[in-house]
């Protein structure tokens, strides 16, 4: 299914015309995440954009076919678990035209500062030497008709790439523009090296049909652009540019990509604009973690009721744990749990189960009536935590991370706790 299709399924959508400003698409996005569905019509020549496609749990669990957070958390890591084949696309190369110019494809920049226009939903596809293959969320910008950076961070796609430098040889790559929201949420998570992420969107979706590019690479059939090349030795600055927890990202060198070949759909070309820290990849972003931790809370603290990434936390640094204790300890315990199963977090918070963890004056109020500091605040001194964090002490994201038991002590009188109701 292409990126077309799915948009035609989706309500509430509402359709915008040229002429577009420099800032115009951003705007749009941001004005209407969690609201409603903006499609940007002419974007360039033969393009459609589209965003805010996963920008509510209501759209990813329509996407899943699930109703629950613990059947997304479920289908999800299963699919991790055990991805399923893919199936080749005998005849692909009709359906496609060619472009010669990175520049002819409809980027935008979405914040003043940002260096050039991107492209912030590309799922990356990278073939290691051994034949393993990585798809994966990654920026890219071009700097060049037929040449781009790509933002490459310390996970599997810059472990391929690191191999490959060591053997003095480039990496093949696909990059996959308006691609299926389930092969985006794919890409966006974590399973372990070797487990191909596309394999985990064809369990999430069914079946999936890939396309065999010249260079060796595989991207999805239907996605709307395919970027054919290698990443090479050279590097280039890439940023700055406004990355999940919003604010500028440093200008760093990165690899360069070397583009072979560019392909875009003849017919329904839509192209998905992400835009940087917003609902949209805060959930892509964000969901899997989630997931994780409620995986690993749920083996130490059995009740779990409700677990959110917050989105003061950007859905990534802050988590919201809501359980209910059976005895003292068990908060703690799922907080630790919590970091375990995402080493990026950086605040942990556990509450009772009627307390809403997406609702933050109701977090607060815990901690503020529930808190006792002397045995409800940890921290754990001088761990990995994120990156993305600007108060980390390297680049490597050295940190201190906080756990907070904002729950009832079970020794006091439970009363002294009941939230008060009017009645009717």
């Amino acid at each position: 299914m292409s990126l077309a299709d799915v948009v035609r399924k989706l309500s509430n959508v509402q359709v915008y015309g040229p002429p577009y400003g420099e800032f115009t698409v951003a705007r749009i996005l941001k004005e209407s995440e969690g609201r409603w569905t903006p499609v940007f019509e002419r974007v360039g020549e033969g393009f459609t954009g589209v965003g805010n496609i996963v920008d509510t749990r209501e759209k990813l669990y329509s996407y899943l076919g699930v109703k629950s957070d613990e059947e997304a958390y479920t289908k999800l890591l299963n699919a991790e678990e055990n991805p399923a084949n893919l199936e080749t696309a005998s005849t692909w190369r009709d359906m496609y035209r060619e472009v010669e110019s990175l520049y002819d494809l409809p980027m935008v920049r979405y914040y003043e500062r940002e260096a050039r226009p991107y492209i912030t939903s590309g799922v990356v596809v990278g073939v290691g030497q051994s034949g393993v293959m990585n798809a994966s969320i990654h920026r890219f910008s071009p700097i060049g008709a037929r040449r781009a950076v790509v933002r490459l961070v310390p996970r599997h796609l810059y472990q391929i790439y690191r191999s490959a430098v060591e053997k003095g040889v480039e990496v093949p790559v696909a990059v996959a523009w308006g691609v299926h929201p389930l092969v985006l949420l794919a890409a966006a998570s974590s399973p372990s090296f070797g487990v191909f992420e596309l394999g985990v969107a064809a369990r999430l979706m069914g079946g999936l049909k890939v396309v065999e590019l010249e260079n060796g690479a595989v991207a999805p059939f239907m996605a709307s652009v395919i970027v054919e090349g290698y990443l090479t030795r050279d590097m280039a600055e890439e940023g700055p540019f406004v990355d999940i927890v919003g604010v500028y990202d440093r200008v760093r060198l990165q690899p360069v990509v070397r583009v072979e070949r560019i392909y875009v759909l003849r017919e329904g070309a839509y192209v998905h604009y992400l835009l940087p820290a917003g609902l949209e990849h805060m959930l892509l972003m964000g969901f899997e973690k989630e997931a994780r931790i409620w995986r690993a809370v749920r083996s130490v603290a059995p009740r779990v009721r409700k677990i959110r990434l917050t989105r003061g936390g950007f859905g990534w640094l802050v988590a919201v744990i809501s359980l209910e204790k059976s005895v003292e300890g068990d908060a703690k315990n799922a907080l630790l749990a919590a970091f375990a199963a995402h080493p990026s977090l950086k605040i942990a918070i556990a509450v009772d189960s009627d307390v809403d963890p997406e609702d933050p004056v109701a977090v607060e109020w815990a901690v503020a009536t529930r808190l006792r500091a002397d045995r409800g605040l940890f921290v754990v001194p001088y761990v990995r935590g994120s990156t993305l964090d600007p108060v980390a002490l390297n680049e490597e994201g050295l940190t201190h991370k906080v756990g907070i038991d904002a729950t009832r002590p079970l020794d006091a009188d439970p009363s002294l706790f009941e939230r008060a109701r009017i009645p009717g």
